[in-house]
């Protein structure tokens, strides 16, 4: 059974945490901190701790096929070695990087890398989604202002696509084979009433477990929700941490949830009432997750 303990699998505060990533070859959790520009690597049995800087901001990562890592900065997509640290560029990036860069992502069963944008003034739905398989990359024209929450369900024919300021996500009909999305309707949205006293967040990151329930990071919420196929609340689980960001399943069995959470512009009262903001979290749940693939070159 699931505990309600939550345990601290990193102490040492992130500005911003995220993308989890479980290694399952290495035992190992990646993940990044977006304003400190960087990657980290805890190797969970031995807790060594290794980082990389990055000289951009990375806005996620994922598995290479060949080893190490793809990070998407805000200059482009590149391969990181993570043995040398040698990093190779892959793609430049495809927009203003003086009002966009990447954000959060992942791959598809057949190794693609779907990661999407964020547009920084965050006046104006001018981020998207974008697609690279294969060392060439497509803009799969999904407009959003912040780019959340990619995720696939159990079958591969649905991906979930969320817009973080709109408190919106949305589904997609998927054609694994063609990489090619369809039939936008919405799964989920929240209350974006942020002065509301029972106000529960907005949509961030997010990875569906192996029932197809969508697990999401609610940002400013405190807590991490289930949702079932029909966007339906199955579980809360509450934080000791205002601003969780991603989450990923890890471990051997796929039943370690870690948590991903940030501390980069709030307020000291509230890193007073929650002073593990910032920390990788995780907690033991019932149902295992999906591994994660990597990016096919």
């Amino acid at each position: 059974m699931s505990s309600t303990e939550i345990h601290v699998a990193f102490e040492h505060p992130m500005q911003l945490g995220e993308c989890p990533l479980w290694s399952a070859g290495e035992s190992a959790l990646y993940w990044i901190d977006i304003p400190g520009k960087a990657i980290h690597r805890l190797q969970v049995a031995s807790s060594m701790h290794r980082s990389w800087p990055m000289p951009e901001e990375p806005g996620c990562i994922a598995m290479h096929a060949e080893g190490g890592l793809v990070v998407a900065l805000r200059n482009g997509l590149f391969r990181l070695n993570t043995e040398s640290g040698e990093m190779t560029l892959l793609h430049d990036a495809p927009y203003d990087e003086s009002k966009l860069r990447f954000n959060d992502g992942r791959c598809d069963a057949l190794g693609r890398l779907w990661t999407g944008t964020i547009y920084e003034p965050r006046d104006q739905q001018l981020g998207s989604l974008f697609c690279f398989e294969r060392g060439q990359l497509r803009d799969a024209a999904h407009p959003v202002t912040t780019s959340n929450g990619v995720a696939f369900s159990t079958d591969k024919r649905t991906m979930f696509h969320s817009n973080t300021p709109a408190h919106r996500i949305d589904a997609y009909d998927f054609d694994l084979a063609g990489g090619q999305t369809s039939n936008k309707r919405l799964f989920k949205q929240f209350d974006t009433d942020k002065s509301a006293p029972d106000y529960g967040g907005r949509p961030d990151g997010a990875a569906v477990d192996s029932e197809n329930a969508y697990w999401c990071a609610m940002f400013e919420g405190g807590r991490v929700l289930r949702l079932s196929a029909n966007g339906d609340i199955l579980q809360e689980i509450k934080l000791p941490a205002r601003c969780p960001t991603m989450v990923a399943f890890g471990g051997e069995d796929l039943r370690t949830l870690y948590i991903t959470t940030g501390r980069n512009g709030r307020s000291e009262a509230e890193l007073a009432q929650y002073p593990l903001s910032g920390c990788v979290l995780s907690i033991r749940v019932d149902v295992p997750g999906l591994p994660e693939f990597a990016y096919q070159a």
